[in-house]
């Protein structure tokens, strides 16, 4: 793996941090270390953004025809290098392999579903009510942006930003997370070996804080796409009050799953754990709070507490591993705090609730599965991140709707029944950006991706997440 690169990507050259320091980075499985990695500041940042400003005219000014063979080849070389890059996400954020496959494969598709989407960018002609005037509607890349993205996707929350901004014409400074830089390095990689422009894609690692700063009072960047907490989200936007710079922001998650008595319960169950525990439950869109019809409750919670106690903790390059780490230890206390406060408010352990004993390194948390979970304990209103399963019953759609609504989050929600009428006004009455009917995964290139409410601002992916990276120019011609 020596050819891959483990460095910050400025102006097409990789490099040291400008002060030398470096990040340990950590394998959560073993914590022990993997690599040292540059971790820069301020001055990473700006030079990363003088080199995106640079590189912006002429990327601009290709058409999406042009741009288009760039992001193809940066497709195809992830795919050429699709295990290696895989197994070197997977040991830095914990996943288990089959994951991080995937997480891979759907950059590729990012890629090449944006190197399309570009060239039905469309403007349009509007009818004038004036015989000597015309009036047009075109769109026009933004400028600079700039990217902080989240650890818990380390290939899927970059490439969303990147693969739309890149098409569109926009030029790219991303800022990853420390605890899993190596994954959008590599991303960056995939860019300069498709032979993109210096500057055109930049990655630094480093100060979250200051590197962020840089990015709001910079005139030259003109948008930030962040994905992390409401709480950081919200510093954001106070920030970008003060330059006026756009934002995308994927924020914090409490999904509800409405689940109703005419499923086949064994399948649901079965596919309820599988969906919640992936990535260990750290997943923005992660089903979180199981509101399961009174009349099956019973028989759903016996078989995910039995499902869950059956899963195979493990390092995530482990093929055999069902379920991986935590990303570190605080987000292993969090969420056991979370889960000892649920109980000694009432909450009721099925399975889990614990570090694994037999696992004694390595930021490990038992799957866990919850009943007697109220709105006023930890495990109803936090967004866990983790994989903790809280199960309340409920007896009609109305009660189900007024629970699940009754959050500040609004990212995504999941609704299970035969019934079309029952879906309908389930999908229609849930307040929330994204809703999987029968469904668990609710992301794909082709949709948008997005929540509402304390759940962030625009749209990633689909057309929307085109025109999140372009600005629409209204021209007026006179005098025919």
């Amino acid at each position: 793996m020596s050819s891959y690169k483990f460095q910050q990507l400025i102006d097409g050259a990789w490099g040291d941090a400008v002060g030398g320091a470096a990040w340990e980075l950590i394998n959560p499985a073993t914590e022990e270390i993997i690599a040292e990695i540059p971790f820069g500041d301020a001055r990473d940042a700006e030079a990363a953004l003088d080199a995106a400003a640079r590189a912006f005219p002429a990327w601009a000014q290709l058409t999406s025809y042009d741009r288009a063979p760039y992001l193809f080849r940066a497709a195809a070389w992830i795919r050429e290098h699709h295990e290696d890059l895989a197994r070197i996400s997977s040991e830095e954020c914990g996943k288990p392999l089959r994951e991080a496959r995937g997480e891979w494969t759907t950059a590729a598709n990012s890629f090449e579903w944006f190197a399309e989407e570009a060239k039905r960018a469309h403007g349009r002609v509007v009818p004038s009510r004036r015989a000597d005037r015309r009036l047009l509607v075109v769109h026009q890349p933004v400028g600079v942006v700039g990217t902080i993205t989240a650890w818990n996707f380390p290939v899927y929350n970059p490439v969303r930003a990147w693969s739309a901004a890149l098409a569109a014409g926009c030029t790219v400074v991303g800022r990853p997370s420390e605890y899993t830089p190596r994954s959008a390095m590599l991303l960056g990689q995939a860019l300069v070996e498709a032979g993109i422009p210096a500057g055109v894609i930049n990655v630094v690692n480093g100060d979250p804080s200051s590197m962020g700063e840089a990015m709001l009072r910079d005139p030259r960047c003109r948008k930030i796409a962040f994905t992390g907490s409401t709480r950081v989200g919200k510093l954001l936007m106070d920030g970008a009050s003060q330059t006026v710079t756009r934002l995308s922001l994927e924020l914090g998650g409490n999904a509800p799953v409405l689940i109703f008595p005419d499923v086949d319960v064994e399948a649901t169950a079965r596919a309820a754990v599988g969906s919640k525990m992936r990535n260990n439950g750290q997943v923005c869109i992660a089903p979180q709070r199981f509101f399961v019809h009174s009349r099956i409750a019973e028989e759903f919670i016996e078989r995910t507490g039995d499902l869950a106690a059956k899963l195979r903790l493990g390092a995530g390059l482990d093929e055999s591993s069902d379920v991986g780490p935590l990303i570190n230890a605080v987000q292993r206390d969090r969420l056991s705090r979370i889960v000892d406060a649920s109980v000694e408010a009432g909450a009721q352990l099925v399975a889990g609730g614990a570090r694994p004993a037999e696992l004694v390194r390595g930021y490990f948390y038992q799957p866990t599965i919850l009943t007697g979970v109220t709105p006023e304990m930890p495990a109803y209103r936090e967004e866990l991140f983790g994989p903790v399963m809280p199960i309340i019953p409920f007896d009609d759609i109305d009660h189900a709707l007024a629970l699940a609504n009754a959050t500040e989050y609004g990212l995504a929600a999941y609704v299970h029944t035969r019934s079309l009428n029952t879906a309908i006004r389930a999908y229609e009455g849930l307040e929330f950006g994204m809703i999987g009917v029968n469904e668990w995964l609710p992301t794909t290139p082709e949709m948008p991706f997005g929540g509402v409410k304390a759940s962030g601002l625009g749209r990633e992916y689909g057309s929307e997440g085109l025109h999140e990276y372009m600005e629409t120019k209204a021209v007026y011609i006179g005098g025919i």
